[in-house]
C-alpha cells in the first residue's frame, strides 16, 4: 500500500468514526427526561419529568409533574396545578383518551399533553382563551417548545376522532417573543 492509499484509508476511517459518534449522540426518545419551563428573565424551573419508551419506531410517553413545585388553584370550578410568578401559568391536562405516542417527526400528542393557560395574578377565574400550546422541535440536546396562543375552549367537547390531535396549525397563533412570562419549555 503506498502512502496516498494509506492516507486515504485513515481519512475514510476517521470520517466514519466521526459520523458514528455524531449519530450516537443524537438525542433519543428513550428513558426519563426532565421537563423545565424557562422564564423571560432566564430562570429555569423544573416542573417534572417524562418517561419515553421506544416502540416500533415510535415512543410512548408518561408525564410526571412535580406537584410540590406547582400550587393548587381553584379556577372556574376546576382545580389546576399552577406555577406562580409574573403570571399564573397553569397546566391543563388533555381531557380525552389518546394514543400517547410520538415519533421523531410527530410530537403532537406530547404537545397536547403539555397545554397551559396563563392569567394575571389579579384576574379572577380561568380564561380558557388564554391557552398556550408549546410547538415542539427535536434538537440534538432535547426537545424545545415555543409557545403559541390557542383557545382551550375547543377541547371542552371531545373531538370527533380521538386518534387525531385536535389542535392543528390553523388553530394556533404565534405570539411575540418574550410576551409571556414563560417563554420556552424544554425536555432534556
Amino acid at each position: 500500500m503506498n502512502l496516498n492509499s494509506n492516507l486515504i484509508c485513515r481519512l475514510f476511517f476517521g470520517l466514519f468514526a466521526i459520523a458514528l459518534s455524531l449519530s450516537a449522540s443524537a438525542w433519543e426518545l428513550a428513558g426519563s427526561k426532565t421537563i423545565a419551563l424557562h422564564t423571560r428573565d432566564g430562570q429555569r424551573i423544573v416542573i417534572g419529568s417524562v418517561d419515553f419508551t421506544p416502540k416500533n419506531g415510535q415512543a410512548t410517553f408518561t408525564l410526571h409533574l412535580d406537584h410540590a413545585k406547582l400550587k393548587d388553584f381553584f379556577l372556574s370550578m376546576k382545580e389546576f396545578k399552577c406555577l406562580e410568578g409574573e403570571e399564573i401559568h397553569c397546566h391543563v391536562p388533555y381531557p380525552y383518551p389518546n394514543p400517547g405516542t410520538i415519533s421523531r417527526s410527530d410530537l403532537r400528542w406530547l404537545e397536547h399533553s403539555l397545554l397551559f393557560l396563563y392569567k394575571q395574578p389579579k384576574d379572577f377565574g380561568a380564561k380558557l382563551w388564554n391557552g398556550l400550546y408549546y410547538q415542539m422541535t427535536l434538537t440534538d440536546k432535547g426537545i424545545v417548545g415555543t409557545p403559541q396562543a390557542v383557545d382551550l375552549v375547543q377541547i371542552g367537547a371531545p373531538p370527533a376522532n380521538t386518534s387525531i390531535p385536535p389542535y392543528g396549525p390553523a388553530d394556533r397563533n404565534d405570539i411575540s417573543p418574550n410576551s409571556r412570562w414563560i417563554n420556552r419549555l424544554t425536555i432534556e
